[in-house]
C-alpha cells in the first residue's frame, strides 16, 4: 500500500511540475525561431551576463558588476569544488559522508537528511545539482572542508584564482546571510568551469528522482532548472531564489558546435526569468557559428621517420577543424602545424603526433590534435642496408 502510495505521489508530483513549466515558458521565444533581435525585450532582471563559451566574447551585459546575493547561485560553486576534489582524488563517489546536527538543520530546499546517516557523496552530490539541497549542500562542504566555514575559505580562494573579483561567500547554500554577495559576471565565470564536468551534466539532465534515506522513506528531487527540459540544447544550469536576491539562473545550453552561458539575477518571477534566458539564448545562437577552417581530408601531411621501415608516415586530424565566430565574419585564419621534424619508429597508429593551431593574427582561437594516420615497424640491418643500396 505504501509503494502504490509513493508512486501515485510521484505521478502527481510530476503532473503539477510538467503544468507549472508549461506555463513558465509560455512567454519564450521558440527555439530556433528568426527574431528582429535588435527588437527583443532583454528586460525582467536586474542584472544580466551572457558570453559565448569558446571565445570568450560578452553577447549581452546590463549591470553585470552589482554586487548583490546570488541565493542558490552560491552552490555553483559548492559544486565546482567537489568535482574538483574528485577529479583531482581527494573524494571518490563512493565515500560515505556523515551528516551532522548542523548539516541537517539546513531550512529552505533539502531532502530532510537525518543526522547520524550516512550517505554517499555521488547522492549527495546529486541532490544539491538537482533539488539545490541545502542540507547536503552543507554536508559536502564538511567532508571536503571540515567544518562550512573551512570549506567557505576554500570557496573564496577559488573565486580569486578564477578572477572573481567581487565575490565573497559566506556560507555553502547562499541562504541569507549578511556579507555574502557576487555579481552576474562573477557567476557567469564558475558556471563555465562547471561546463567541463559530463557528471554534472549528467546530473542536471534529471527531472525527477527519488532520494532514498537510510530507514526506507523518500523524498522527491524535482529539478529547479525548468530549461533543461524545455529549452533545446540545454544541458546545465544552477536557479536561486530568496526575497533579497529575487529569481535567479545561470545556465549554458549549446547547438550546432556553439555554447552560450547566460546569467540573470533579480527577476521578479520564475516565469520572466526562464523566458529571459530563454531570449538571450535565442540572441547569443544568432550571433554565432560554428565554422569550418580545415576539413578532417584536407588536413593529412607526413613526417620523416628514422630507423623505420618506410621513410614517412601520415599525420590527421580525427574530425574537421572548427572555430566559433560571428556570423558574417571574413576573418582569414592562420594555420600552423606544430609536428617534429622526424620522429623515431616504432610508431602506432592513433598516437599523439603534435597538434594543428588556428590563429586570428597572433591570438590562438583554436588548436585539435593530430595522430599517426598509420603504424610503422622499427627497422632492422638489413632494412637499413637496402636503403643505403637505393640510396646508392
Amino acid at each position: 500500500m505504501g509503494e502504490v502510495k509513493n508512486m501515485l505521489k510521484k505521478v502527481f508530483v510530476t503532473f503539477l511540475l510538467t503544468i507549472f513549466a508549461v506555463g513558465a515558458m509560455a512567454t519564450v521565444i521558440p527555439s530556433g525561431a528568426e527574431n528582429a533581435m535588435a527588437e527583443v525585450d532583454f528586460s525582467g532582471a536586474n542584472s544580466v551576463y551572457v558570453t559565448e563559451y569558446q571565445t570568450g566574447k560578452v553577447v549581452y551585459a546590463k549591470n553585470e558588476n552589482d554586487r548583490k546575493p546570488i541565493a542558490s547561485m552560491v552552490k555553483i560553486m559548492t559544486s565546482l569544488l567537489t568535482l574538483e576534489a574528485l577529479d583531482g582524488g581527494k573524494i571518490s563517489q563512493g565515500d560515505n559522508v556523515e551528516i551532522s546536527e548542523h548539516a541537517a538543520s539546513m531550512g529552505g530546499s533539502q531532502v530532510f537528511l537525518d543526522a547520524g546517516d550516512s550517505i554517499k557523496l555521488e547522492e549527495l552530490l546529486k541532490s544539491v545539482v538537482v533539488a539545490s539541497a541545502n542540507d547536503s549542500a552543507v554536508a559536502l562542504a564538511e567532508h571536503i572542508g571540515g567544518s562550512e566555514d573551512g570549506f567557505v575559505s576554500m570557496m573564496n580562494k577559488r573565486a580569486a584564482e578564477l578572477g572573481m573579483k567581487d565575490t565573497n561567500f559566506v556560507n555553502a547554500t547562499g541562504l541569507p546571510k549578511i556579507g555574502g554577495y557576487s555579481t552576474a559576471k562573477d557567476v557567469n565565470v564558475m558556471t563555465k568551469e562547471l561546463v567541463r564536468y559530463p557528471l554534472y551534466k549528467k546530473f542536471c539532465s534529471i527531472w525527477l528522482e527519488d532520494f532514498k534515506h537510510p530507514d526506507g522513506r523518500t523524498t522527491v528531487m524535482t529539478n529547479t532548472n525548468k530549461l533543461v527540459r524545455y529549452y533545446k540544447g540545454c544541458d546545465l544550469g544552477k536557479t536561486g531564489f530568496t526575497s533579497e536576491a529575487m529569481y535567479c539562473l545561470s545556465a549554458s545550453a549549446k547547438r550546432q558546435g556553439v555554447r552560450i552561458v547566460a546569467t540573470v539575477m533579480g527577476a521578479k518571477t520564475s516565469k520572466e526569468r526562464n523566458a529571459l534566458v530563454s531570449r538571450l539564448f535565442d540572441f547569443g545562437f544568432s550571433k554565432f557559428e560554428c565554422k569550418v577552417v580545415l576539413r578532417a581530408e584536407e588536413g593529412v601531411r607526413d613526417v620523416k621517420v628514422s630507423r623505420g621501415k618506410q621513410k614517412t608516415v601520415g599525420v590527421t586530424l580525427s574530425e574537421d577543424l572548427r572555430v566559433i565566430a560571428e556570423r558574417g565574419d571574413d576573418t582569414q585564419y592562420r594555420i600552423e602545424y606544430v609536428l617534429p621534424n622526424k620522429v623515431k619508429a616504432p610508431l602506432k597508429a592513433g598516437d599523439v603526433a603534435g597538434k594543428i593551431v588556428v590563429y586570428d593574427g597572433d591570438r590562438q582561437v583554436a588548436e585539435q590534435t593530430l595522430h599517426f594516420a598509420s603504424s610503422v615497424e622499427k627497422s632492422n640491418l638489413w632494412d637499413e642496408i637496402g636503403k643505403i643500396f637505393k640510396e646508392w
